[in-house]
């Protein structure tokens, strides 16, 4: 794929950003578990936290192939900081201008767009990860308020954002038509944060589990229609997925020029590695893949931008790229030798970073269950 002046545009200016800004001090974030805040201001200065939103709602009115383009840059800067990126992008703003009120889109299209509001997306509980329609959590009317109560899990930005999307059962007889979707300010009484996750990887993203407790919001906090939430999680979910394709492929790609980097600095039997065929084929089958996942991601991000049916392609991108990625970084870890294993060398940190990516947006079997539902169809 060939892209315009604008996505070129965009493309170069994430990458200067990410490549002088983020990638110099992401090991400290990953070591400190400090959260970026001021890196994501200066994201949301440059455009990147609402790309695709519309100029009347404050966004950079751009269209999703300038988008993924963005989170695979930023991603090879620092994983971490992608992921709230794509939450940002694919989730808050994406349901917010598709499901919300006029008066939702005034009140919160223009903050999240512009960085000064996070959201987090609060669908997976302790019992519930891929069968989102298992949800417990519930919302019951009490006069002009709705009342939630639950607990939710693995929520990104849990601690850090300031209005949570939240998913919740309003109707139990209805089964999937009964949950429903809420935006709720996390500052409200009985929004908890009971836990931050000790994870493996992107430490300065954190991890929250959100409980609960008679929280309280006004009616007019629901997104959409009451029962239409599982339409709504679902229907975000192939962007969503697109996103954490794109984040593959820029953490890939971060391992692989690590990579390349070593291997011609680093000597052996009195040649640089490179020269061995050995590490050369290694290289050359590297770089194949990621940009064999590159352009899935851009395909599924075209189809997305013509309107077209893309959840099967989204699927794809996100199976091949994040199984892609935790590869290449293994590989890039091996061309290191014992240094790829120390975290004085950053392919430690983005190995751990990117193993995440075949677990959360839905899990690789989930994506091979898509794709084969697809598949199969006369």
């Amino acid at each position: 794929m060939i892209l315009n002046a604008e996505q070129s545009m965009v493309q170069e200016m994430m990458r200067n950003y990410a490549q002088n800004q983020l990638k110099p001090t992401a090991a400290h974030r990953d070591k400190t578990h400090e959260f970026p805040a001021q890196e994501l201001k200066d994201l949301g200065a440059l455009g990147a936290m609402g790309m695709t939103v519309p100029d009347e709602w404050g966004g950079a009115g751009m269209d999703y192939v300038s988008l993924v383009l963005a989170i695979e840059e930023i991603a090879a800067g620092d994983g971490a900081i992608s992921t709230i990126v794509s939450v940002q992008n694919s989730l808050i703003c994406g349901i917010t201008l598709a499901y919300g009120s006029e008066q939702q889109k005034q009140t919160y299209l223009p903050k999240f767009a512009s960085g000064e509001w996070l959201g987090c997306f609060c669908l997976t509980e302790p019992h519930v990860g891929s069968d989102a329609s298992a949800i417990l959590c519930k919302a019951e009317r009490d006069g002009d308020h709705w009342v939630l109560n639950g607990v939710k899990q693995f929520i990104t930005s849990g601690k850090n954002a300031q209005v949570a999307l939240v998913f919740a059962v309003t109707d139990k007889q209805a089964g999937k038509k009964g949950i429903s979707c809420f935006l709720v300010p996390t500052n409200t009484q009985g929004y908890l944060v009971t836990r931050i996750e000790d994870k493996m990887g992107q430490h300065a993203s954190d991890t929250a589990t959100i409980t609960l407790e008679d929280c309280r919001i006004p009616l007019e906090n629901l997104v959409g229609q009451e029962g239409e939430g599982y339409k709504i999680a679902l229907s975000n979910l192939a962007a969503g997925r697109i996103g954490i394709a794109a984040q593959s492929v820029g953490m890939a790609r971060a391992a692989f020029d690590a990579a390349v980097q070593y291997a011609n600095e680093r000597k052996a039997f009195g040649v640089e590695l490179v020269q061995h065929q050995a590490v050369g084929f290694r290289l050359a089958d590297m770089a194949t893949q990621i940009e064999a996942a590159h352009q899935l991601v851009l395909h599924a991000a075209t189809l997305k931008d013509a309107g077209l049916p893309c959840l099967k392609e989204a699927s794809m991108a996100k199976l091949f790229a994040s199984t892609m990625a935790e590869r290449v970084c293994s590989d890039a870890i091996q061309i290191h030798g014992g240094y790829g294993y120390v975290s004085d060398f950053p392919v430690e940190r983005i190995y751990r970073d990117v193993r995440v990516s075949q677990i959360y947006e839905g899990a690789s079997d989930i994506q091979r269950l898509v794709i084969a539902r697809e598949v199969a169809q006369v």
